[in-house]
């Protein structure tokens, strides 16, 4: 079938996006669900840092690529050996298909399944198969989703099954952002009621963050951030307390708040200047979780020492250490009850041909998370 999507020929473009142009809107070749693969009618699409560092480079990938990997759309058709999803169900998108049988999918860590790191790495689904083609040329997925698209076929292992009762748009933000966010407070950290915490870099996935932390019952939520646009949204959300990280006191001030120090630092701004700032603000005995992806050549240098004689933890977190198919429903549900108000992390709402622009809004700190709806 024929389909629209947004294709990046070339990584490392240059901003403003409006006019470089990065992501071609194009008519593409898919072709159907294999087995165990599913074909997914896209409703909406985020936009996130994970695709601009793809854009600019950071995050090398196979090109020519079709981007996106956060969405939520509807089964459209399945492939043989697909007997738990049926036409018509909604779904949300998953960018690590796990298969199930590898070492950490065994140990029940399906967000570092090898074989689907390398299906990712490599631009296939995890199958080892490219479905997407403009002519006789192959194209290659984006972390086995490519959902910057009208339609999408993925590996059944790249969708969880939602309530229909959930607004497409807003489900969406429950595949990356939110895994990502919230899963690094309650699975990495496994932070505890009355913590104190400490959030650095407000986009979509530190947000999450922010009202995973306060859903978790921290006492004392500072956010941090260069931004005070965002550092006042993180106030309407629940942070106890805002530091600008550009002020030339920043440290002090989050310290004196804290006390010395917070229990869990967490930071999601992709900078190695602001995990050394996490660090910096960890309390003894305390933790700091990055979730950040700076660039690949980025070093942090750690202060050795202080991870004996102050007891500390330096932890990553990869999807918010999720189980997918645990997760999602859980965090919908809280989303349901109003503990989790995900809907107030939407900034946007997109046309496919507006993709551009968007992405300009969001190099810019402009937008916290924008939709593509289609």
């Amino acid at each position: 079938m024929k389909t629209r999507a947004a294709v990046l020929y070339a990584m490392d473009a240059k901003p403003p996006y409006a006019v470089s142009r990065p992501l071609r809107i194009e008519e593409v070749d898919l072709a159907p669900p294999g087995a165990d693969e599913v074909l997914v009618k896209i409703a909406a699409a985020g936009l996130c840092h994970s695709d601009l560092s793809v854009i600019n480079g950071d995050r090398p990938r196979p090109m020519p690529m079709a981007l996106g990997h956060e969405a939520a759309g509807v089964v459209a058709e399945v492939g043989s050996g697909v007997t738990d999803l049926q036409v018509g169900d909604h779904v949300v998108v998953v960018f690590v298909p796990s298969c199930g049988h590898c070492a950490p999918c065994a140990e029940g860590r399906p967000a570092l399944c090898e074989p689907g790191a390398a299906a990712n790495g490599a631009g296939t689904l995890l199958s080892g198969a490219r479905r997407l083609s403009r002519g006789s040329e192959p194209l290659n997925h984006h972390l086995g989703c490519s959902v910057f698209a009208e339609y999408a076929t993925m590996s059944r292992r790249s969708v969880v099954k939602i309530d229909p009762s959930v607004p497409l748009h807003e489900a969406a933000l429950f595949g990356c952002a939110v895994l990502t966010g919230v899963g690094a407070v309650v699975n990495t950290a496994q932070v505890k009621m009355g913590a104190s915490v400490a959030v650095i870099g407000l986009g979509g996935v530190g947000l999450a963050a922010l009202i995973g932390a306060q859903a978790a019952g921290a006492r004392q939520i500072i956010a941090i951030d260069l931004s005070d646009e965002k550092l006042e949204q993180a106030r309407v959300l629940g942070a106890t307390h805002t530091v600008n990280a550009g002020q030339d006191d920043a440290l002090e001030q989050i310290r004196s708040l804290s006390s010395g120090g917070v229990e869990f630092a967490f930071e999601f701004a992709g900078s190695v200047r602001a995990l050394d700032l996490a660090y910096r603000i960890t309390r003894r005995g305390g933790m700091t979780v990055t979730a950040g992806l700076p660039p690949t050549a980025a070093l942090f240098p750690l202060p050795a020492v202080s991870l004996v004689a102050e007891e500390r933890t330096l932890k990553g977190s990869y999807i918010g250490t999720c189980v997918p198919s645990r997760d999602i429903p859980h965090y919908i549900e809280l989303f349901k009850q109003g503990r989790l108000p995900v809907d107030k992390l939407l900034t946007g709402r997109l046309k496919l041909d507006q993709i551009n622009h968007g992405f300009d809004l969001l190099h810019e700190g402009k937008a916290i998370r924008q939709v593509v709806e289609f």
